[in-house]
């Protein structure tokens, strides 16, 4: 593979940038092809490379080469019909790979973002279904799993290179007691870490490669973990 496909060409930054700028319809089918050339052509040979490598971590880890959203290449196309935003496009690239059954929304993973400046990566979910943060809660107050999810999120916090989202709720969930010595992870709805922002000198080279494993590897424990929590809320 060359070292223009592995990353993404200077041009697939440029139409994302340009798009900020151009956010409707007429504008996106006039420079659809340069989308499909140096976003969708380069993301595809990314998502079989990488997608190949992350299962050298856990077999179990899943891509999928379909554009029509439901696989590893997520669409650019906004669901505008419940927003005040009208703006018909994403001005970011989105790409997932997943470990577990079904969906690949339904699964923990590891996500890739491009926008016209610089990338980002995050592992774990983005929004737990209801019986998943019922699954949650319980392992958090448990002995073995809730120490377990400790540590790595403390692993998380003090390193250099990652962050976690923000909790979601202010209050204990109720039926939970508020001085468990981990009432604090009761406030996630969701739960990823993200890497630095990934800049443009290395989202251009084949280097992304190995930069997006060293994160994925160093963030793996976290993600296993989640994928034993789905395993035990769908059981």
């Amino acid at each position: 593979m060359t070292e223009e496909i592995a990353g993404f060409p200077d041009e697939g930054l440029a139409f994302l940038k340009a798009l900020e700028k151009n956010n409707n319809r007429s504008w996106f089918q006039e420079n659809k092809m340069d989308y499909e050339k140096f976003l969708v052509n380069p993301a595809l040979a990314f998502i079989v490379e990488f997608g190949e490598q992350l299962k050298l971590l856990s077999p179990g880890f899943n891509y999928d080469t379909r554009t029509s959203g439901s696989g590893s290449l997520m669409r650019i196309y906004r669901d505008i019909r419940f927003s005040k935003d009208k703006s018909p496009y994403h001005t970011y690239l989105r790409i997932r790979f997943w470990e577990g059954p079904g969906k690949a929304k339904d699964n923990p993973g590891v996500f890739l973002w491009i926008d016209g400046h610089h990338g980002g990566m995050h592992v774990g979910v983005h929004g737990f279904p209801k019986e998943v943060l019922a699954a949650y809660r319980d392992a958090v107050i448990s002995d073995k799993a809730g120490a377990e999810l400790r540590d790595l999120l403390d692993s998380v916090e003090t390193s250099e290179h990652f962050s976690l989202v923000d909790k979601h709720y202010k209050k204990t969930p109720r039926g939970f007691p508020v001085d468990h010595p981990r009432s604090d992870l009761l406030l996630y709805n969701t739960l990823y870490a993200s890497s630095p922002h990934i800049g443009k000198e290395i989202l251009t080279k084949r280097k992304l490669l190995d930069v997006c494993m060293d994160y994925a590897r160093d963030l793996l424990p976290l993600h296993s973990w989640l994928v034993q929590l789905y395993s035990r809320s769908s059981a």
